[in-house]
């Protein structure tokens, strides 16, 4: 089968601009986080999916979780919102960075509605890819602050990463932790019904993050998700079957949905 292009312009280079309120944060200083988390969350992932967005825009609410707004208009540009309070730069790093990680998996465009039966994996793997650029940030800010003589601020960025961690290791009770396919085959059922909050699918979630932590190759593998007409419609084992084809498609490893398929115990 052949291999699919990529557009010209890719998520790490799509021109970014920010809008919306962000009441006590400065535009400019929130634009340095973002652009910052963007570039340690991508940088040496080669970007290889056929629906990357022409423009990324990312508008600050004061009310609502945070989302992709699946609008009409500008029908190229992703477009995030969060909801952060004045200056809360781990909070902002972390929702734009599990948001941008929807985009990453294609699920940027008006018919992008995330639905069951699968869109519990989905939100675990963008989880997942966000925690991951929450410890990279910590180790760049450290280095080579955004704001002058502010190294120190990545304690608290591996701080907010450490509790996000300690949240999911207990959602579902330490029992599951050596064991996920267990813990997924317990929990289908309610997983694929969307019965279970995102603490609860912490066994999963922590094991795809090891995974993306260990092997980068395997964040170009979710640039192949939901390519296909029924996106997050099918459930988890056909789902899985489609990423590994979409992969081939477009030339990524596919290394990760291998990989989550052992995690699960699907054969």
């Amino acid at each position: 089968m052949p291999v699919l292009q990529a557009p010209h312009t890719t998520l790490m280079a799509a021109p970014l601009e920010l809008g919306g309120e962000w009441g006590g944060s400065p535009t400019q200083a929130a634009c340095k986080v973002v652009s910052r988390m963007r570039e340690v969350c991508l940088s040496g992932v080669t970007l290889l999916s056929d629906q990357q967005p022409e423009k990324l825009r990312v508008d600050d609410h004061a009310t609502g979780p945070p989302h992709i707004w699946l609008h009409a208009d500008h029908p190229e540009t992703a477009w995030i919102i969060v909801d952060i309070g004045a200056r809360d730069w781990c909070k902002l790093a972390y929702q734009f960075g599990h948001e941008l990680g929807h985009v990453l998996c294609n699920s940027w465009r008006r018919e992008a509605k995330p639905e069951p039966p699968s869109q519990w994996l989905e939100e675990a793997m963008v989880e997942g890819f966000s925690i991951r650029g929450l410890g990279l940030l910590a180790g760049s800010w450290e280095h080579d602050p955004p704001f002058a003589g502010d190294a120190l601020f990545a304690q608290s960025i591996r701080r907010y990463r450490q509790d996000l961690v300690d949240r999911y290791r207990t959602g579902a009770g330490q029992k599951w932790e050596d064991d996920v396919a267990a813990w997924f085959w317990t929990n289908r059922d309610a997983l694929e019904r969307g019965d279970r909050s995102r603490e609860e699918a912490g066994p999963v979630l922590l094991g795809m993050l090891a995974e993306i932590e260990r092997d980068t190759a395997c964040i170009e593998d979710l640039g192949a998700l939901n390519r296909w007409p029924a996106r997050t419609r099918v459930p988890t084992n056909d789902y899985l079957c489609l990423w590994s084809v979409s992969c081939s498609e477009i030339g990524a490893p596919g290394r990760l949905p291998a990989r989550v398929r052992d995690l699960l115990g699907i054969s």
